[in-house]
């Protein structure tokens, strides 16, 4: 999503990782595989190995205003990645999710995910205009399950960004976070209080030193640090001291990994995690953006921040190596596996959602802001089986003047996943009863200041007959955009064909190509009469959301939308310039 890497959370690694602590020692085979191996938009991501749970990986990455947030993705093979559970999935838990104000650049950022004594812990900054960031601590017995998240914990900070969490051999818990020097404390886990601040080091000189993580390895500790901004210059460093409060010496392969200076596919890479396979293997993940630099400096950047994999060369006493990261790459690999516990789907999958009576709102699915009013999402109510209902907000998706979350937005979502991808739900048309401003429809979604719609919308016929009539009405919004170069799309408005007004509506988003995406309807039934309504460049929808929403556009009023037939069809990756990997 947006350019957030610099509110990246940082968790230590030390005894977290169940791994053998030495060289490169893998029997495992070196296998091709393909980035991102978290697809769509997974930024800021952290990862580590727990041997006692089944030989299992863990990865977090950022979820920002989303609801459910800090997702926990688990994978045997490093390549196939489950939807395990999400730490934030209860209101309680972090209530101003709901109330906090009309920000965009708010919410959970950049979680860091580790394992330690049996339990998972998870840390992680929350931000809330205009009050400073919070540093939070979750925990967990079973990262599969949503419901063994505990309350956080929040722990006396500095009101910096960027937290990790390092368990020394003594017993001591410190904390490290973003600045120039990175800067660090204890912590007392019982009391949340901290100690006085120290400084770590300051990097190599190319700025912006943030998404600390430290590693204890052979008698040294391994500061890991992202460097040189979110953008085109983005890099990870790390660096090594006997002491844990330095001094630090920087290691002579500096940078450890990025695609600075160069024309590859991939871009920004930066903010990264290192971890241990079974066999002793080392890994890291890394934030990446697909697209290369002339896209990049066009503000593309279809797929938003990804999540990258990179084998790590890193022998006993020695400094770390890693391969630079592409599209298609070789490594030691674990066996292919899909036996991963969790309650969602693996990155990747198709929706084919009917909600069906009985069945709940899938996991991988997503709101803006905890939901208000949970029944504004119903599935299969007893009156219209096999659907969702969706009660309309006062708010569209853009909100006015007058908006605040707690009067929230109905609207649900699922991340766009795919370079290549189509996306269609069916609409029940609202009916007689319609009134002027009432809107169901799908929307290709960043935030509430930037999305790209198609909606069914009821509007008056003319200024001389205010009876309403259906329109297809194509918008895309961006607001507070003073710097924007990108292409904003028109405003396009036409009656729904009267043919169709017996008919459910099929509204689908599909992309043209890596930069552009087509909005189109059809009768539900007649899918070949499909019309294009017009397209929109992903200069304002990088690394989106997908999703339905309902809305009266500003009138105090009930109305009950019905959608149905939910689908994302896959079609395939970009890996490298006009190399496609397409799904099976």
């Amino acid at each position: 999503m947006l350019s957030f890497a610099s509110l990246s959370l940082s968790l230590a690694f030390a005894s977290l990782v169940c791994g053998t602590a030495g060289s490169q020692i893998s029997s495992n085979k070196n296998i091709s595989y393909t980035n991102p191996i978290l697809s769509g938009w997974n930024s800021d991501p952290s990862c580590v190995f727990v041997a006692e749970r089944e030989n299992t990986f863990f990865c977090t990455t950022s979820s920002f205003l989303a609801y459910p947030g800090a997702p926990v993705y688990a994978s045997k093979d490093l390549i196939n990645w489950k939807l395990a559970s999400n730490a934030v999935n209860r209101p309680d838990q972090i209530p101003s999710l709901l109330t906090a104000k009309n920000v965009q650049t708010g919410g959970i950022y950049a979680s860091t995910l580790r394992y330690h004594n049996s339990t998972f812990y998870m840390i992680t900054t929350y931000i809330e205009d205009p009050l400073p960031p919070t540093f939070y601590i979750f925990t967990s017995k079973d990262a599969t399950n949503d419901s063994a998240w505990s309350m956080p914990f929040a722990i006396e900070t500095p009101y910096i960004i960027d937290p990790d969490i390092f368990f020394d051999d003594d017993g001591t818990v410190v904390v490290a976070y973003a600045g120039h020097p990175i800067k660090a404390q204890v912590i007392d886990m019982k009391t949340g209080n901290a100690t006085e601040t120290f400084d770590m080091w300051n990097g190599t000189g190319n700025g912006f030193t943030e998404g600390p993580h430290i590693y204890k390895k052979d008698g040294y500790y391994y500061l890991l640090v992202a460097e040189g901004g979110t953008e085109l210059g983005h890099s990870a460093v790390i660096a090594r001291s006997v002491s844990l409060r330095g001094p630090y010496e920087s290691s002579p392969s500096n940078p450890l990994v990025t695609n600075r200076r160069t024309n590859e596919y991939f871009q920004s890479v930066g903010h990264a995690d290192l971890f241990q396979d079974e066999s002793g293997n080392w890994w890291g993940v890394a934030l990446a953006v697909r697209g290369g630099p002339t896209l990049y400096n066009q503000t593309v950047y279809p797929m938003g921040r990804e999540t990258s994999l990179f084998p790590v060369t890193w022998p006993k006493g020695k400094w770390p190596t890693a391969s630079p990261v592409r599209g298609r790459m070789i490594g030691p690999l674990p066996q292919p596996s899909r036996n991963v516990s969790g309650e969602g789907l693996f990155i990747g999958e198709a929706d084919v959602v009917d909600f069906v009576p009985g069945s709940a709102i899938p996991k991988h699915f997503d709101f803006w802001h905890t939901p208000v009013k949970p029944t504004s999402f119903t599935v299969s109510p007893s009156n219209k089986l096999n659907t969702l209902r969706l009660t309309a907000s006062r708010s569209n998706l853009t909100g006015d003047t007058n908006f605040v979350p707690a009067d929230g937005v109905t609207l649900v979502t699922r991340r766009q996943a795919h370079t290549l991808f189509n996306f269609t739900v069916d609409i029940e048309l609202l009916g007689c009863n319609a009134k002027e401003g009432d809107e169901v429809g799908i929307t290709s979604y960043l935030d509430q200041f930037q999305h790209v719609d198609l909606g069914i919308v009821y509007l008056a016929r003319n200024k001389n007959d205010k009876t309403t009539i259906p329109y297809l009405r194509f918008r895309a919004t961006i607001v507070g955009k003073t710097n924007f170069t990108g292409v904003v799309s028109q405003t396009k408005i036409i009656a729904l064909p009267p043919t169709w007004a017996n008919d459910l509506v099929r509204l689908g988003i599909s992309t043209v190509n890596a930069t552009y995406f087509a909005f189109s309807a059809a009768p539900a039934a007649r899918p070949s009469a499909s019309i294009v309504v017009s397209t929109a460049n992903t200069t304002l929808i990088s690394g989106g959301l997908l999703g339905s929403y309902a809305t009266t556009n500003g009138a105090n009023r009930t109305v009950q939308a019905y959608v149905s037939r939910w689908r994302y069809v896959p079609v395939a990756q970009e890996i490298d310039y006009g190399t496609f990997v397409y799904s099976d």
